[in-house]
C-alpha cells in the first residue's frame, strides 16, 4: 500500500470510528470494515470515551455461583456438554448457595449470578425457593441456566429474579446449528424475547473465533444485540476444551474480542458488559484490557472451592488443585484499583439515559 492510500484509508477508519462514537449506529459492512482494520486502539479508545461519558468509571462486581455442571446439552465447544465422561460432575444443594449468597453480601457485593448448565434435576418451585431467600438478603439476582419455558421464566421473575443472562454465542443460523445439535436456533431467540417481555434485564452475547465464523457473522451478532436491545452483553474467545469436538482447532483472537467489546459499547452505550473470564484466562492482562475496551463489569467467583476446579468449561479457570481462580475478588479489586477506575457498591441496573431508534 502506497502513503498516500494508506493515509486515505486511516481517514476513513477514523471518520467511522468518530461517527459511530457520536451517532451510535454504523452499517454492517462498515462494522465489518472495522473488525478487519489493524485499528484496534483507536476503536478501544472511543468505546473507552463513550463507556465514561455513558456509564461512567465504576466497575460493578457480580458474585457469580456455579449451581451445577451437569448439563442435557451437547454444545461442541463447551467441557460441561453431557457425553463429556472425564468430569467429575456436581450440583450445589440449596443450602451450598445460600450459604455463598450471604458469603457475596458479607464481601460486599450487591448481585448474585446463579450459574449453571442445562441441569434438570433442579425443578423451578425449588428454584424460586432458592431465589425467594436470596432476595431476603437484599441482593440482585442474575440467572444463567439456559432455555425454559415461558412460564418459568415467568416464575422465576415472580419470585424476584431481576435479570436472564443467554447467550446466543452466533446468531448466524447455519453456525448454530452445525454448533448445537438437537437445539433450535430459533427457540433461543424466542427465549431472549420472552425474557425481556417479561421485565428482565437481559443479557446474552457470543463465542469468538468459532470454527467457521467469518467477521460478517460477527457484524451480524452486534446488529442482533442493537435490535433486540440487550441490556447486558458477553463475549470472550472460544478457547479449546480437551474431551470436545472442537478440542484440536485454533482458540479465538484476542484482539478480534477487543473490537467486538469496543464496537459494542459504541453501538450500546449504556448497557453493562463484563470483561469476561475467559478474557482473562486468554489474554495477559485480559481483565485490563476488557475494561479499556469498554466493560463496566466483572464477576468474581464466590462459589466454593471445592467445585470451582469441576466447572470445567473451558482450560485455564482455575489452578490443579482448584484453590486460584483467575476470577478472585481480591485481584480483581486491585485490577480496578489499579486503572483508576471505582469498585461498584450498588446494584449496577443499566441506567437507559439513551434512546434506541432501532
Amino acid at each position: 500500500m502506497s502513503r498516500i492510500d494508506y493515509q486515505i484509508n486511516y481517514d476513513y477508519i477514523k471518520d467511522l470510528i468518530s461517527y459511530l462514537e457520536n451517532e451510535h449506529t454504523l452499517s454492517k459492512e462498515n462494522l465489518v470494515i472495522l473488525l478487519k482494520s489493524e485499528y484496534t486502539d483507536e476503536i478501544c479508545q472511543a468505546a473507552d470515551r463513550v463507556r465514561k461519558k455513558f456509564v461512567g468509571d465504576v466497575v460493578h462486581l457480580r458474585g457469580l455461583i456455579e449451581i451445577s455442571n451437569y448439563c442435557c446439552r451437547t454444545c461442541y465447544y463447551c467441557g460441561l456438554r453431557v457425553y463429556n465422561k472425564s468430569i467429575k460432575r456436581y450440583r450445589m444443594d440449596e443450602n451450598e448457595i445460600l450459604q455463598c449468597a450471604k458469603a457475596t453480601k458479607d464481601a460486599g457485593l450487591k448481585t448474585v449470578v446463579l450459574q449453571g448448565g442445562e441441569d434438570k434435576h433442579f425443578k423451578i418451585k425449588d428454584l424460586c425457593n432458592i431465589v425467594e431467600k436470596i432476595k431476603d438478603l437484599d441482593l440482585s439476582i442474575t440467572l444463567s441456566i439456559g432455555e425454559l419455558t415461558t412460564k418459568e421464566y415467568a416464575d422465576l421473575k415472580k419470585a424476584g429474579a431481576d435479570r436472564y443472562l443467554l447467550r446466543i454465542e452466533t446468531t448466524n443460523k447455519d453456525l448454530y446449528k452445525k454448533l448445537h445439535p438437537n437445539m433450535s436456533f430459533d427457540n433461543r431467540v424466542r427465549c431472549l424475547i420472552d425474557l425481556k417481555e417479561l421485565g428482565y434485564e437481559v443479557g446474552t452475547g457470543c463465542l469468538i473465533g468459532l470454527p467457521g465464523q467469518t467477521s460478517d457473522m460477527l457484524a451480524e451478532d452486534i446488529l442482533f444485540f442493537k435490535n433486540i436491545d440487550a441490556d447486558m452483553i458477553g463475549m470472550g474467545p472460544f478457547i479449546p476444551t480437551p474431551n470436545t469436538p472442537l478440542e484440536n482447532e485454533k482458540g479465538g483472537n484476542v484482539e478480534i474480542v477487543l473490537k467486538m467489546l469496543a464496537l459494542t459499547r459504541l453501538l450500546l452505550p449504556d448497557i453493562n458488559m463484563p470483561a469476561t473470564t475467559a478474557l482473562g484466562v486468554k489474554a495477559d492482562n485480559g481483565y485490563i484490557k476488557g475494561l479499556r475496551a469498554g466493560a463496566n463489569v466483572i464477576m468474581p467467583n464466590m462459589g466454593l472451592n471445592e467445585y470451582k476446579k469441576l466447572y470445567a468449561l473451558y482450560p485455564g479457570k482455575t489452578s490443579d488443585d482448584g484453590s486460584k481462580v483467575v476470577n478472585d475478588l481480591e485481584n480483581i479489586k486491585k485490577i480496578i484499583i489499579s486503572e483508576n477506575r471505582i469498585i461498584g457498591h450498588e446494584k449496577g441496573d443499566r441506567k437507559k439515559i439513551w434512546k434506541n431508534p432501532g
